[in-house]
């Protein structure tokens, strides 16, 4: 899984593969610049360490020296016209910096501060707001980092991690006559004792079947309210499986998801929908 060092080095190589010809062709050596991180709107900070990478290797890069201080911590909440760090140093790498350091910065803090307001919505509920996997391909280590820093948790991190049915792989099962609860008793006798086994049902009438097979999570797929209040009364008689409700989970119905007592909800947008914030890097160039 990529790194912020990784995710930096392609960035960079991208938006400056021969060099930077305008700071390179305009600015003597040595120039030094002064910035400032602003805020341009309220928000939750997430990706500093993709910043701090994106300044260290960018020094590197362009043979200066820069020196970034004062930077918030991610999760740090922020007003219009905060100042959430500052940078100082040669105006080569300051620039060659600059626009790779507010990309990551903008979209995570987005993410964290999507993340932020569900956390919010549910609070006094006792469920966790928890990602998914519809995540940037490349970015899901920062990104999942930004849920993090929003107040959320994170779910699998990837198909390698734990094992999670879903209906495609139901369909496969009843389309080949193979029997639901021996089909996830092998999976459990296949998996090592760490593997945690979730399954998604999208109906009441499948939970007998899985709930028998002794599973770890059972994830509600868009059932309304009352299915979800039913489906969390039937798992608690039959078993202490976590119980997940998931698709289309929004921010105006997340309170009332998380009130029919389940323990997780998933939600994509937290990744897949949030906002690129509006930061700026305010910049004076000094001979």
């Amino acid at each position: 899984m990529r790194t912020a060092a990784d995710v930096v080095a392609l960035a960079l190589a991208e938006d400056a593969p021969w060099g930077d010809v305008t700071s390179e062709a305009l600015l003597p050596r040595g120039t030094v610049a002064d910035a400032r991180l602003v805020a341009r709107e309220p928000g939750v900070l997430a990706g500093t360490d993709a910043a701090r990478e994106a300044f260290t290797q960018a020094a590197r890069l362009t043979g200066g020296s820069l020196e970034l201080l004062d930077l918030a911590a991610d999760g740090t909440r922020f007003d219009t016209g905060d100042a959430l760090g500052r940078v100082r140093g040669t105006a080569h790498a300051v620039l060659r910096a600059e626009r790779i350091a507010l990309n990551l910065l903008q979209h995570l803090s987005g993410v964290a501060t999507t993340t932020a307001a569900f956390v919010e919505a549910v609070a006094g509920t006792g469920a966790r707001v928890v990602d998914t996997r519809k995540t940037t391909p490349g970015l899901r280590a920062l990104e999942r980092a930004a849920v993090r820093a929003g107040g959320g948790h994170n779910h699998r991190w990837s198909l390698s991690d734990a094992v999670l049915v879903k209906d495609n792989h139901l369909a496969v099962l009843l389309g080949s006559g193979l029997d639901v609860t021996t089909a996830l008793r092998s999976v459990r006798a296949a998996v090592p004792h760490t593997t945690a086994i979730e399954v998604e049902v999208d109906r009441l009438d499948q939970l007998e079947a899985v709930l028998a097979a002794d599973v770890d999570v059972v994830m509600l797929d868009n059932f309304t309210l009352d299915d979800l209040a039913e489906g969390v009364r039937t798992v608690r008689a039959r078993s202490r499986a976590l119980v997940e409700a998931s698709g289309g989970v929004r921010l105006d119905t997340v309170r009332a998801i998380a009130a029919t007592g389940v323990d997780l909800v998933s939600v994509g947008a937290l990744t897949q929908n949030s906002r690129t914030l509006d930061l700026g890097l305010d910049t004076t160039v000094n001979p």
